[in-house]
């Protein structure tokens, strides 16, 4: 009887990795809308997901919808 196993992580395709944590997280980004500051709220696949006026909303919302909020640098 062969007892040996494989513990080799089994490697992630470029949409496997893309889709890690998308539903789960959520980040957000300053962007200018018609001039003026906004933040903008971005699934972790990098979709953008709304565009709100301030950081607190912006948070807010991630948070309402169940998602972790993330720093992206």
């Amino acid at each position: 009887m062969d007892t040996t196993t494989n513990n080799s992580p089994t490697p992630l395709t470029p949409q496997d990795f893309a889709s890690l944590g998308v539903g789960q997280v959520a980040y957000i980004r300053t962007v200018s809308l018609n001039g003026q500051q906004a933040f903008s709220v971005h699934a972790a696949d990098g979709t953008p997901l709304t565009v709100l006026a301030n950081r607190e909303s912006a948070l807010g919302v991630i948070v309402q919808n169940d998602m972790e909020p993330l720093s992206a640098h």
